[in-house]
């Protein structure tokens, strides 16, 4: 073969190759290599390489007199295995492996060196991403796992550990089927049928078993695993941890029900309110209002439960709310435990607070300088029953208003009988005094 046909052949070779002489002057290069450098050098005038710039894989600058082309020459040693990044004139970059191969003439003397610049930027990309994908894989929350079609676990990361309490070294080479509880393993033979048609599984939401028995909602997500030809080898699971998930929808729906229970008790006290209101009163203005103030102390109670998620209130802050409307504070004093109401109780008892609130403020010691309120509580019978007496005294000559007045029959019967309990009303010339006992189940909130 001809010298002509020699350059013929490696001008038209895929790969990027070029020679110097022994002083590293470029004397030739092919097609592949302008491609590869972006420009093309001028022979018998460039040196070591016809990159414009060149760069080691760190990113830091590399000298022409610095690159493995150079090295071999200088050194008279064939430098491999060192790669270099080429900057083109446009600015974009490419990584590559050089091979350079020192050329000597029949003697044995060196004369110069061919270099083939082999681009191994898209392998390097391939690395970065995989290296980047495996990131990303160890440090998601989420279980990501990959198995066979046999169902034997080939990769584990920490969030697997973390969700299923398994570490990778017990299950790697172990069925997945270790996290399935008894009565749902025939899911896992039509999750692996639908992997082997190429399917794909989205949020499948179920229940699995943890290292220490505990139950977990999960929700899956089952991709194929197919090798270079196609073909389904495995299976890729994600699977997030949705328990929690699960308990907020239960609290939910439980806190709807209760909701609507609650609607529905109050459309039954306001519908009873009005009702009686509207047989002991006499004109349209007047039931107006007593409704209205009626209806607003309902909402003052309510509002205090929905201040605590509907867990109740204290007996202090219930009293507080539907006095301070009508009357001072210093005109009134508590004493008993903190006992924390349920929420039925908060209801009933402060309807009963607000009509003796009020009669205060029209008859007793809110309307007047002078008397006192003492509202005292216990709990007795071994814990069993709770007492209550609301005392007005030193006032005014007090009244419950009407003898069959709506306030009277909240005291005497409403509010007790739906705490399940009795009540008295005793009144003098200028004493009032209103005692309730009822069952303490139906009085304090359940401790959480």
């Amino acid at each position: 073969m001809d010298n002509n046909s020699r350059d013929t052949i490696i001008m038209d070779l895929p790969a990027a190759v070029y020679t110097t002489n022994k002083s590293g002057i470029i004397t030739f290069y092919n097609k592949a290599a302008a491609e590869l450098w972006g420009r093309k050098p001028q022979i018998g005038e460039d040196e070591w390489c016809g990159s414009w710039k060149l760069y080691w894989p760190d990113g830091t600058p590399m000298r022409h007199d610095e690159c493995p082309m150079a090295v071999t020459l200088r050194e008279q040693r064939e430098v491999r295995g060192t790669e270099a990044i080429a900057e083109r004139p446009d600015g974009s970059r490419i990584t590559f492996l050089p091979c350079p191969v020192l050329l000597r003439n029949k003697r044995g003397e060196i004369v110069g060196a061919l270099n083939m610049l082999l681009d191994v930027s898209d392998r390097q990309r391939d690395e970065i991403a995989t290296q980047r994908l495996a990131a990303i894989v160890e440090s998601s929350d989420d279980a990501i796992i990959s198995k066979d079609l046999t169902g034997i676990v080939r990769s584990w990361n920490k969030g697997a550990e973390r969700i299923f309490g398994y570490t990778a070294d017990e299950m790697i080479g172990r069925s997945i089927t270790l996290l399935i509880p008894p009565e749902r393993l025939n899911e896992e033979p039509s999750i692996v049928e639908r992997i082997r048609r190429g399917e794909r599984i989205d949020h499948y939401e179920t229940i699995r078993q943890r290292k220490d028995g505990d139950r977990i909602h999960i929700s899956l997500t089952v991709s194929p695993v197919k090798n270079s030809s196609g073909r389904v080898i495995g299976a890729s699971k994600i699977a997030r941890d949705i328990t929690e998930k699960k308990e907020n929808e239960e609290r939910i729906l439980m806190l709807m029900r209760e909701v609507n229970h609650r609607v529905k008790n109050q459309y039954a006290v306001i519908l009873s309110m009005i009702r009686e209101t509207g047989n002991r009163t006499g004109d349209a203005p007047e039931f107006e209002q007593q409704v209205r103030e009626r209806i607003m102390a309902l909402a003052r109670s309510h509002d205090l439960l929905v201040h605590v998620a509907w867990r109740g209130a204290t007996i202090s802050d219930l009293l507080l709310a539907q006095i301070r409307p009508f009357g001072d504070e210093a005109n009134i004093t508590m004493s008993g435990p903190t006992i924390t109401l349920q929420p039925n109780a908060v209801q009933y008892l402060g309807i009963a607070f607000h009509e003796l609130a009020i009669n205060s403020a029209k008859y007793g010691v809110f309307s007047a300088e002078s008397g006192h309120i003492t509202v005292d509580w216990f709990v007795g019978d071994g814990g069993r029953s709770f007492y209550l007496a609301w005392t007005e005294s030193g006032g005014p000559a007090v009244k419950l208003g009407r003898n069959n007045g709506f306030g009277k029959v909240v005291l005497e019967r409403v509010t007790p009988l739906s705490l399940g309990g009795e009540g008295t009303l005793e009144q003098s010339a200028n004493r009032i005094v209103w005692t309730v006992r009822a069952p303490m189940e139906n009085i304090e909130a359940p401790h959480t």
